[in-house]
Formats: structure tokens, C-alpha cells, sequence
């Protein structure tokens, strides 16, 4: 048993068991992760997953640090390259988040510790998790804050809703439904997983 989200694609359905809601720290994971949610607004997150890989080879697979140095030359390549979506604000928001990203990882210690800060506390989560309910929120006090916090640093396509997709696929939330057989796995996961702290 599976969301419902994820519905017959071979892909979406490898996604769904194996990556979304399962918790993630690793920075440039995290950086990927927000850059493809800024990529995916007004789009279906299967289109984006369907291109992640040219994304990926890209954008350097996300190395932030690296993209940092990147000017308006290569926003001109990758306004060329017919394997990514090619949107300049998108692609100018990478290389300004990923200077951005780099002030987040020297103030907090890491992304991880950043992000992970916003995690909502079980007890404020609600007790069941049906389909349409969690298909109905589309974000929380907590989504909100974290776009606040990264808006008021100069983070670019990243609103609340933005914000809350972040955290449903990067396990700060577990929003498998009910019925999902991975909720189960997921929640262990998130059990064994320690939580990073900024320094």
C-alpha cells in the first residue's frame, strides 16, 4: 500500500518508497532537494523528477560551493541546456541561494541544522494521517516561518508552500498517509535519526 500521490509511475513510485519523507541532513542534499522545489513551482514534481538527473549534471549535483562562483555566463549555458527547465529567474534564484547557502552553513554549522530547527513537535502533529487531509495542507506555522527566515536572508522561491513540500521530502515531517506500509518505515527511520544541532 502506497500514498495515492505517487499513483502507477515506475519512478514516482521508487521515489515514494525510498526517498520522500525519509530524513535527510547531508547539505548539499538539502540544497539540491530546495533548489528542485524552487524549480518545480507551477510544475508537477514528476517533471522535475523526470529531468533530476540533467539537473543534477547541471548544477554540479548541487555543490553549493561551487556554484557560488558561477556568474550571468553560466546562467546563459544553462538557459541552453533543453534538459533542465529553462526559466532564468529559477535559475539565477540557484547561483544567488547557493552564495546564500554558504552564510547559512558558517551562521548555523551546517544546512542540516538550519532546516532541521523547524521541525514540528510531535505532540503538535495531528494523529491520523489520511489521504485528504494531508492532500488539503498544503503548509504549516512552521513552513511558514522557515520561508520567512530564508526570505529575510535573501532566499529566492521559497513561500511557505515551497517550504512544507521541503519538509515532507526531507523526513522534518513524515506525511505518508495512514494506510502507506513506508509511514511505518519512515517513522523508524526518523527514530534512529539524530537530529543535527547548530553550533
Amino acid at each position: 500500500m502506497r500514498c495515492r500521490w505517487c499513483g502507477d509511475d515506475d519512478q514516482y513510485q521508487t521515489y515514494h518508497d525510498v526517498e520522500w519523507g525519509f530524513p535527510v541532513d547531508d547539505d548539499q542534499k538539502l540544497f539540491e532537494k530546495l533548489s528542485l522545489e524552487g524549480f518545480q513551482s507551477g510544475l508537477s514534481w514528476l517533471t522535475i523528477l523526470r529531468k533530476r538527473e540533467n539537473f543534477r549534471q547541471a548544477f554540479v549535483d548541487f555543490d553549493f560551493d561551487r556554484i557560488a562562483g558561477w556568474n550571468e555566463r553560466s546562467v546563459l549555458r544553462l538557459l541552453k541546456d533543453a534538459g533542465i527547465v529553462r526559466h532564468r529567474g529559477k535559475i539565477e534564484a540557484v547561483l544567488s541561494n547557493a552564495r546564500l547557502a554558504r552564510d547559512l552553513r558558517t551562521d548555523f554549522g551546517s544546512l542540516g541544522a538550519f532546516f532541521w530547527s523547524f521541525e514540528p513537535d510531535d505532540a503538535d502533529r495531528p494523529t491520523k494521517f489520511d489521504e485528504k487531509s494531508l492532500v488539503a495542507q498544503s503548509q504549516t506555522s512552521e513552513s511558514k516561518a522557515m520561508s520567512k527566515a530564508l526570505k529575510k536572508r535573501g532566499f529566492r522561491f521559497i513561500g511557505p508552500t515551497t517550504a512544507y513540500a521541503f519538509m515532507q521530502s526531507m523526513g522534518i515531517v513524515n506525511d505518508h498517509a495512514e494506510h502507506c506500509d513506508t509511514r511505518a518505515v519512515v517513522d523508524r527511520s526518523r527514530r534512529r535519526f539524530s537530529r543535527p544541532k547548530p553550533r
